[in-house]
């Protein structure tokens, strides 16, 4: 049993000061990809515009597999995709910069918190291109 003059320790859920809770972290590092797995720069993404994409079975491990780039609602779906199941290789493979880019106002929507900062932080014209776009939609 605790008295008020007994001085708490620090249990799971109450970290150490200065430190993040350990179920923060985890969450952190199991959801969210590392600023080191992301690409240097956004023009490393050398993927395709158009035509239709066959994501590798390590990334769209359920469901659709074959994305036709033509179809905007089929194209945020392998973003996402990518986004949130792929890998630096599939990054740079399956997304292009410039798509990336003109649709990061409305996918940035369909990700997970931690996975929107992480590319956010790593690339601020994307949340500034998300922060424009719903300025323009507010006026």
């Amino acid at each position: 049993m605790t008295t008020h003059d007994e001085p708490q320790r620090p249990g799971p859920q109450d970290p150490e000061p200065g430190q993040e809770p350990a179920a923060v972290a985890t969450h952190r590092q199991r959801w969210a990809p590392e600023a080191r797995q992301l690409p240097q720069r956004l023009e490393e993404l050398h993927g395709p515009c158009e035509g239709i994409v066959e994501l590798p079975l390590h990334v769209a491990w359920s469901g659709l597999r074959a994305y036709n780039l033509a179809d905007e609602k089929l194209l945020l779906g392998l973003y996402r995709t990518v986004l949130t199941s792929g890998f630096h290789d599939d990054y740079t493979t399956f997304l292009n910069a410039d798509l990336l880019r003109a649709h990061w106002p409305r996918l940035r929507h369909m990700i997970g918190r931690g996975v929107r900062t992480s590319w956010e932080n790593a690339f601020p014209q994307l949340r500034m291109t998300a922060t424009a776009a719903s300025a323009a939609a507010a006026a």
